[in-house]
């Protein structure tokens, strides 16, 4: 979903050959080259910890994804049905949880059981490595619950400064 901003462009099959396109293409052409060969030098915050990759960057992309983060935080106490998961994340349509849980599961975060009973029952549970993303994940969910008043506040006082413009 673009927000408006120039300068990201949707590639259809995505570069992790996501057919969701969920991720994006690097506009500068950096990515562009052979994975084996990125160097990616580092700048900035962060830059202490090395380069970040392109490769690095598409699965920081996919894990950082607003309907990731949820479902992964979801999944953290055991599995849950794709019926369950629908009505825990509020806004979330049918077809993007299904294109979020494949590439989760695609990138070895969770797994999808199908039990073989009519009607088809399907469940989703973390994999050990998806349960590794639960302590930083539960401590972003945690940080945005605990701001949402601030967060609010500083919109509104944003939106009231760019009323005129």
């Amino acid at each position: 979903m673009n927000s408006g901003q120039a300068g990201q462009v949707r590639n259809p099959s995505g570069p992790l050959g996501d057919p969701s396109g969920a991720a994006y293409d690097d506009p500068s052409g950096a990515c562009d080259s052979d994975p084996a060969s990125d160097t990616g030098a580092a700048s900035g915050p962060g830059a202490a910890s090395g380069p970040i990759t392109c490769r690095a960057r598409e699965v920081l992309q996919r894990v950082g994804d607003k309907w990731s983060v949820l479902a992964i935080d979801l999944l953290g106490p055991g599995t849950m049905r794709f019926s369950e998961l629908h009505r825990a994340i509020d806004g979330i349509t049918a077809r993007m949880l299904t294109v979020t849980l494949r590439g989760l599961e695609r990138d070895g975060i969770v797994t999808r059981t199908i039990h073989p009973v009519i009607p088809p029952r399907v469940e989703y549970a973390l994999t050990p490595m998806g349960r590794t993303l639960l302590e930083t994940i539960g401590q972003l969910v945690t940080w945005a619950d605990s701001h949402l008043p601030e967060i609010e506040a500083a919109r509104a006082a944003y939106d009231a400064r760019h009323r005129c413009e």
